[in-house]
């Protein structure tokens, strides 16, 4: 028969064909709603300055999983426990990779990265090392002296402060200084086997500021990570500006190794490991042996990530979990009875007493249900294409998992927005990494590797606050008063530091 494109025949055998395929193609390409979007730069402005809070408002419309376009960046956000539930449990694997900020790739940080590295051999060895030399509960609770060294001088700090000042209840001073100070010192004594810091010294005061811009340029939003094409260009500045503050921040690390070697040459004992940096340099290396040698620079980098993961995260939480108490003082009396209780009045409280305080274990939960330190944790990147609940999610996909958000989900929490503790009393969710509904630290192979160190140092530091102190509010405000917005960063800070005035309790 001759061919007639307009014959009924012809057409009878191609109009389904081109059907099939059509449908075909339409459920290869299947992917989560997404809200209109502008050309070029897509859904950038709806971030907004709060992206997690905005993120969070388009769940009513667009369901628990939401598409968006950043710029050219394909992004998938989970936004429930049930589907963050789906995508850790049953995709963990496809999409174990990391997307990782323009930022971060200064001076080849990305390369020796824990927490921004692309899912390889060499990371995965690099875990299991930090794992079982830096964090397991063995080691963590060999250490537990170190923490408590680290609290009692951060007490002291406090009661200097009052007696110089004089602390009134319209000044106030600003709790969250005390409060690195304490998280940094852990992280230090851990990594050094030293503290670094104090309010006067200014031992350790370059590195601590150098850190201290790393994270701001951090969390600065930037738009190369959005349009790549921009990447060469660096149009904000902020990669130049990341090198700059890194490679101050990597030279004082390097000072620390350099130290380090130097004295174990002295002592003779190579082979032994004391601290987290002596471990590394056991496996330090030339980088091209295998994944089980770890360059210098490399070395630097690991250092520097340890203080940039344990300390920010650590006193943020604590901060919050005062400031939420300060605003409930029923909550407040509840868990220092609760304290007082465990450890009476005639004694030091210590970390293990706090393994019998469920009501200040409650608080800390409800605490990182409220107030994640990453709202949306740290960006995953799809391996390969993949389907997830019925879309077709393409390869390189950026994922949010948005914990801010989820937990908020009304499926999940009653009343989700009210700070509650009693909402744990005599229940097994926990936040680490089974229960979906309460993932502040995330799940699976990318799960936070400092979560059993975070849990010690928020429940101890937390705790002696409270046993030592009676707490006001600072600057005449009132539990009403009291500002509650975000600062969004690298992590969730508040908007204004808490101002507090601690009155010694007499115990």
């Amino acid at each position: 028969m001759e061919y007639c494109p307009t014959s009924p025949f012809w057409l009878g055998l191609l109009l389904p064909a081109l059907l099939f395929f059509l449908l075909n193609r339409w459920k290869r390409t299947k992917l989560p709603p997404q809200p209109p979007a502008w050309p070029v730069i897509g859904n950038i402005l709806d971030l907004g300055i709060m992206p997690h809070q905005n993120l969070h408002s388009f769940r009513a419309e667009h369901g628990p999983v939401t598409w968006l376009k950043l710029g050219s960046v394909n992004t998938m956000v989970i936004q429930s426990a049930q589907a963050a539930a789906e995508f850790f449990k049953g995709h963990d694997l496809a999409f174990a990779d990391r997307k990782c900020p323009h930022a971060l790739t200064a001076l080849g940080y990305d390369q020796g990265s824990l927490a921004v590295g692309r899912y390889s051999g060499y990371w995965r060895a690099l875990r299991r090392l930090c794992s079982a030399e830096l964090l397991t509960t063995k080691r963590i609770n060999e250490r537990a002296h170190l923490r408590q060294k680290c609290v009692d001088s951060m007490i002291g700090y406090l009661e200097e402060e009052m007696a110089a000042k004089q602390v009134t209840t319209e000044q106030g001073i600003d709790l969250s200084r005390f409060l690195f100070l304490l998280a940094f010192n852990v992280v230090g004594n851990m990594v050094l086997s030293r503290d670094l810091l104090d309010p006067k010294s200014k031992d350790g005061a370059e590195f601590y500021d150098a850190m201290n811009r790393f994270m701001e340029w951090a969390g600065k939003p930037n738009v190369a990570d959005f349009m790549p094409w921009l990447k060469w260009l660096d149009p904000q500045g902020i990669k130049a500006s990341m090198a700059k503050d890194m490679g101050r921040a990597m030279k004082i690390a390097e000072g620390f190794v350099k130290e380090r070697l130097e004295e174990r040459k002295l002592r003779g004992e190579m082979g032994t490991t004391n601290d987290f940096l002596d471990a590394l340099l056991d496996y330090e290396g030339d980088g091209k042996e295998g994944p089980r040698k770890i360059s210098s620079q490399n070395v630097n980098i690991i250092i520097l990530e340890m203080f940039f993961a344990g300390s920010e995260t650590t006193s943020s939480t604590i901060e919050w979990a005062m400031a939420e108490l300060l605003r409930q003082p029923e909550s407040m009396k509840k868990v220092k009875y609760e304290i007082d209780q465990v450890v009476g009045l005639t004694r030091k409280l210590e970390e293990n007493d706090t393994e019998k305080m469920p009501f200040l274990q409650a608080v800390v939960k409800e605490t990182l249900r409220l107030h994640p330190p990453l709202p949306l944790l740290i960006p995953r990147n799809a391996l390969k294409e993949t389907n997830f609940m019925g879309f077709d999610i393409p390869k390189d996909t950026q994922v949010f998992v948005n914990a801010w958000g989820i937990g908020r989900d009304p499926d999940a929490w009653e009343d989700p927005l009210a700070f509650k503790p009693e909402r744990f009393l005599g229940s097994n969710t926990d936040f680490k990494g089974q229960n979906f509904e309460l993932i502040p630290f995330g799940s699976g192979r990318r799960m936070c590797i400092g979560l059993s160190l975070a849990h010690r140092v928020l429940h101890l530091g937390l705790a002696t606050l409270l046993y030592h102190f009676n707490w006001e509010l600072g600057g005449g405000l009132t539990p009403e008063t009291l500002d509650m917005r975000e600062r969004i960063g690298i992590t969730l800070r508040k908007l204004h530091p808490l101002k507090v005035v601690p009155k010694k309790r007499g115990v």
